[in-house]
């Protein structure tokens, strides 16, 4: 597909959506979910920043993210219990 018509399109649907007045809390849900996201990223960064001392490591991939932000301290510590206990050393 023409990168110019992508463009087009999605400026297109922007206008639109802009002009007619759509409900706006599918958008704030997705937005809310995507900044919580980013700071479950922010949160496993600074606990691999720190937890190397310790030798603690969790991999940040989406669904780490995920977990870490939408189930905060005790979703880290469940990631941690099933990387430590379930998955093989």
């Amino acid at each position: 597909m023409d990168p110019v018509l992508i463009v087009a399109a999605v400026g297109l649907g922007v206008f639109v959506l802009m002009f007619l007045g759509v409900p706006i809390k599918p958008f704030q849900w997705l937005g809310h979910g995507a900044v919580r996201m980013m700071l479950g990223a922010l949160a496993l960064f600074l606990i691999n920043l720190f937890g190397n001392l310790a030798g603690l490591h969790m991999p940040i991939n989406l669904f780490t993210s995920a977990v870490a932000g939408f189930l905060g301290v005790p979703g880290v510590f469940m990631l941690f219990a099933v990387h430590f206990l379930v998955l093989p050393g």
